[in-house]
């Protein structure tokens, strides 16, 4: 009897109809051992996936019934999971039976898993999946769930995760993709506080803040200090922009100042709380002594300077804090409050251990891209690329 003495779980990696076979030819155990030279027992354990024949068993045993080996043996395709922590809510099988489409992203030593959908109502179409969930049931934020991958590892290992506001974010993905076709760079769009967490949490790569300090006109180092311990970042500037107040072409109820924002004709649309856009609205609202509760709409709140302008070329509201490029690209009118810094924070340590990460810093730092967010309209690159000392 010759055969290899492999462990069942490598012998169940194969595909065995030796049994099936042999019971059609209607040859025994016994049977089927003699005519091919080895023992009855050698039979009832290849069989039973306790081991594997040798080449040279198996061609004795095809030849005996009349088949081919990979009739008898063959390979059982195994499908590639990717475990990893699930990041916001996946909607319930009860009502959704198909496949979750997911993002995967490899932070740290941990793998996130986030829903495609949390990319908004329009880059939920235009972005593809890294994969599928089909276990959606009483899958809540922080479980574990499993994964079946649309694209390779590697291309997975590449993708670079970014959380902010800068809706140019996908821009600096599109020219980085140019030098280095496999990597991708996805942003989640959330407020500068929400997003330091997020990084906090080791669930982005980069985090991009603009958040402005009227005391010492300094953007984001001031609150990068009182919220992390240690000089393990970098900080490195994306661009300086404008913020102001966003109103509809020609500024029909002409909105000036913070105190026209009381008038009860106007509606406001705001920004969540944590955001650069909300401070700076509550900065002015103190300054100008004006309460929240004045403001028609303070509660209304949405979640990215796009829906700002959004919500205000739909006439839903007649003002809302936000940036230049967001105006002209709803082709509203801009009421220029304040320039801010909007920077990007790293773990230092990710620089060195993610495939592609510095390859991101070099591509914002370029020409090419520089020239094309000023096209945009409302970005100041002078300073993009430019590393900022601090020290927390």
């Amino acid at each position: 009897m010759t055969f290899h003495e492999q462990p069942q779980e490598t012998a169940s990696a194969f595909s065995n109809r030796l049994k099936a076979i042999r019971a059609q030819r209607g040859l025994s155990q016994g049977d089927l051992a003699a005519r091919a030279g080895i023992t009855r027992q050698a039979i009832s354990a290849i069989e039973s996936n306790l081991y594997l024949p040798t080449t040279a068993v198996a061609l004795k045993l095809a030849s005996v019934l009349a088949c081919h080996v990979e009739d008898l043996f063959s390979l059982v395709p195994t499908e590639d999971i990717i475990e990893g922590t699930l990041v916001g809510h996946l909607p319930s099988t009860e009502t959704n039976s198909h496949p979750i489409r997911v993002k995967v992203s490899s932070v740290g030593k941990r793998t996130i898993v986030r829903p495609v959908t949390d990319l908004g109502e329009q880059l939920s179409f235009a972005v593809p999946a890294d994969g599928y969930v089909t276990d959606t049931q009483g899958k809540l934020s922080g479980s574990t769930v499993r994964v079946t991958p649309s694209r390779d590892r590697d291309a997975i290992e590449q993708e670079i995760s970014v959380a902010g506001c800068d809706p140019a974010i996908f821009l600096v993905g599109e020219h980085l993709r140019r030098h280095k076709d496999r990597t991708t760079v996805v942003g989640w769009t959330m407020g500068s506080m929400a997003a330091l967490q997020s990084l906090q949490r080791g669930e982005v790569h980069v985090a991009g803040m603009h958040l402005f300090d009227p005391v010492t006109s300094e953007s984001n180092l001031p609150f990068l200090k009182r919220s992390l311990k240690g000089s393990g970042y970098e900080v490195v500037t994306f661009a300086i922009w404008e913020e102001g107040f966003l109103v509809r072409r020609g500024n029909p109820l002409s909105i000036r100042t913070t105190a026209d924002l009381a008038e009860p004709i106007v509606t406001l649309v705001n920004r969540e709380e944590g955001s650069g856009a909300r401070l700076l609205l509550d900065q002015r609202l103190r300054t100008s002594g004006i309460e929240p509760q004045q403001v028609r709409g303070y509660d209304r709140i949405v979640s990215s300077h796009v829906e700002v302008a959004r919500a205000i070329a739909g006439r839903q509201a007649e003002v809302g804090i936000g940036i230049r490029s967001a105006a002209q690209q709803f082709n509203l009118d801009f009421v220029p409050l304040q320039t801010a810094r909007y920077d990007l924070v790293v773990p230092k340590s990710y620089l060195k251990s993610h495939p592609t990460l510095t390859h991101l810093f070099e591509t914002l730092a370029s020409r090419p891209f520089r020239k094309e967010i000023e096209a945009l309209g409302g970005y100041d690159t002078s300073e993009t690329g430019k590393v900022r000392t601090w020290h927390a």
